[in-house]
């Protein structure tokens, strides 16, 4: 199993910052991004970036593996809408993290100047990121035992096709039964704890009554439609507690997919120079660039 330090160690070689919002009555115009009514200004992002670009030999090798700048003041954005989020979620569940649990995790992996010389953060971003990557964590601890969705699934040859199948499911009726006629499987049901992996997707972040379309691997080409028929954050453990068991690298992306359904509802609203949200990926990606899109029901 991979320890936290494991985690943290991979964290930093990853790009991100951490920035937070401000202001009251939050404008598009000057906000990098919002969520909800918090932004975060454009000035503060060109800050974290000016600080990932100076980082020359980091910025060189992630060239090398095909990032750009682009990509990196998109993870920047990224990295901020899950810091808000997570700051939410802190707060509603009474999660803290010490300031004495983040030196704790910097320690483990050499230090805070080693991590901040071998990354694109700054010594603030640093300490933020690994404080939002222990509080993810935590969220996914009290709720992975419980977290269950069943769910009606049906297949797509193309994205076209699975979009023109979701607003049939959305639209209500004949049409939505039609759909699940052929190539379909209704009421399957999951659970968090049987497969933490999967725990981390949309399969589990979607809330009862939306239809999420999404390809299952960039390789493949059919394409998957899902109404979320329930959703239980609250269910009963089939067995003993899994969280222990499970590494900390999966904890962390189970805790951020919880988010999914408060950055549904607050809405996140991305500057176009940056790009769009995905919330199938739960991050900002280039316009067209979306992994599939999530749908509310029109019939009434």
């Amino acid at each position: 199993m991979r320890t936290q330090v494991g985690r943290v160690a991979g964290a930093v070689a990853v790009v991100g910052a951490v920035v937070s919002g401000c202001g009251s009555g939050p404008s598009q115009v000057g906000s990098a991004v919002i969520v909800g009514s918090d932004a975060v200004p454009l000035s503060q992002v060109q800050s974290q970036l000016d600080v990932a670009l100076g980082k020359t030999a980091a910025v060189s090798q992630l060239a090398y593996q095909g990032v750009g700048t682009d990509d990196i003041a998109r993870d920047v954005v990224s990295r901020a809408v899950v810091h808000d989020l997570l700051q939410r979620a802190a707060a509603n569940e009474g999660i803290v993290v010490g300031d004495q649990q983040v030196d704790a995790a910097l320690a483990a992996i050499g230090g805070a100047d080693a991590a901040t010389q071998s990354s694109l953060y700054n010594l603030s971003a640093l300490r933020e990121r690994v404080r939002d990557e222990i509080t993810a964590a935590e969220l996914a601890r009290r709720y992975v035992d419980r977290l269950t969705v069943t769910v009606d699934v049906a297949a797509a040859t193309s994205r076209a096709d699975a979009e023109a199948k979701a607003r049939a499911i959305a639209a209500g009726g004949p049409a939505a039964d039609a759909v699940f006629s052929t190539n379909a499987q209704k009421g399957l049901k999951f659970s968090a704890a049987a497969d933490p992996e999967a725990a981390s997707g949309a399969l589990f972040g979607t809330t009862a009554g939306k239809i999420a379309v999404f390809q299952p691997a960039p390789s493949q080409s059919s394409w998957i439609v899902m109404r979320v028929v329930d959703r239980r954050t609250d269910a009963t453990p089939a067995g003993p507690s899994v969280a222990n068991q499970i590494d900390q690298a999966t904890l962390v992306k189970i805790g951020e997919r919880l988010l999914q359904p408060m950055a549904d509802e607050l809405g996140v609203r991305v500057n176009p120079r940056y790009g769009v949200w995905d919330p199938i990926q739960l991050r900002v990606v280039a316009q067209g660039q979306e992994a599939g899109t999530i749908m509310t029901p029109t019939a009434g």
